[in-house]
């Protein structure tokens, strides 16, 4: 359900063409994350070496959290911004980043955006305005300088700036909301709570229940979206970008997502109290026995949806591992101009 702080419930109906797309969305999202899973993993044993193998040093993953990239994605362009977050690849995949540029970049290869510079924490792709870093809060002063710019220049589009619940507590989640509100910009915070920074449960780190009531203090909308309901997502986030693009200012989202997986590949999880229900609560069966119900999704386009979806991550997987590892003689190049 939606919950607009202050009390107001909205509803808003998706098409079926609109929830098709969410859901294969989300099926390519996570056919992508269980890929590099698998990638991962197959070259760090037996004993296990962080930075040995084809993909070397830490990776985070996203499975679990597709229905917030595949809910605000939906209603952007390729001329809005996003800043995400050091679990990237969900958010950067639904606004349309080029798989294989992606997946070399992962491998650390030079057809990779940063040309195997920057790794998965770090993806810079100018063509669809996303960035991301694997500093807390860091893209939120970022994704103001972005709107700044879009509304000085006269143009509609937006920012989106991505964070997750623990670190609503930097300074720059909250000078940031204070000057976007201030100047009216453009631009839409998301705060994806999976219940869980790093090892730190929101409970004993935040001292409001939702992150959407802190919306309030700085004169914007707030909406906290339960469930990880990817059409509820899309509907806020319609409302939130409609509101930027009329020169309205700033919404803050909160998502209650998921975290399936650990923090970060390697990650015991030995912290975690709701680990035995996790699985159970994976977003896109979820979603697929409603679509199912209601004669959105059948066998025949689950099946095709899903071997799109395999297709298209191996050959990324395929064209990374193919591309050159840079020359250790080129380090400093793309560092100075």
């Amino acid at each position: 359900m939606f919950l607009l702080i202050g009390g107001d419930e909205r509803r808003y109906r998706v098409e079926d063409s609109t929830k098709l797309d969410l859901y294969r969305q989300m099926v390519l999202i996570r056919t992508f994350e269980e890929t590099i899973l698998r990638e991962y993993h197959a070259d760090k044993t037996p004993i296990w070496d962080i930075g040995a193998g084809q993909i070397p040093g830490e990776i985070h993953l996203s499975a679990g959290q597709e229905p917030v990239a595949a809910g605000v994605c939906a209603n952007l362009t390729p001329d809005d911004a996003i800043t995400a977050t050091h679990r990237p690849h969900h958010f950067a995949i639904a606004h349309g980043m080029s798989l294989e540029r992606l997946a070399a970049e992962i491998y650390g290869r030079e057809d990779g955006l940063g040309h195997g510079r920057g790794g998965h924490m770090h993806l810079f792709d100018p063509s669809i305005h996303f960035s991301c870093s694997g500093i807390i809060a860091e893209g939120y002063p970022p994704a103001l300088g972005q709107a700044f710019a879009f509304k000085r220049s006269g143009s509609n589009a937006v920012a989106v700036a991505v964070t997750g619940e623990g670190a609503t507590n930097q300074g720059a989640f909250h000078e940031s909301l204070n000057l976007a509100a201030l100047w009216k910009l453009p631009v839409v915070f998301v705060v994806e709570d999976n219940d869980w920074a790093i090892s730190v449960p929101r409970s004993v780190s935040t001292s409001v229940v939702s992150n959407a009531e802190r919306a309030r203090a700085y004169g914007m909308p707030g909406e906290r979206i339960e469930d990880n309901a990817v059409e509820d997502v899309f509907a806020a986030a319609r409302r939130a970008v409609a509101r930027a693009r009329s020169g309205e200012g700033p919404t803050l989202l909160e998502v209650h997502t998921l975290r399936l997986w650990g923090h970060f590949e390697g990650d015991a999880q030995g912290y975690r109290s709701d680990l035995a229900t996790v699985a159970d609560r994976d977003p896109i069966p979820e979603y697929e026995s409603r679509l199912r119900a209601s004669g959105v999704l059948d066998d025949e386009v689950v099946k095709d949806i899903a071997a799109d979806a395999e297709a298209r991550v191996e050959a990324a997987v395929a064209f990374a591992k193919s591309s050159p590892i840079p020359d250790p003689s080129s380090a400093s190049r793309y560092v100075f101009s």
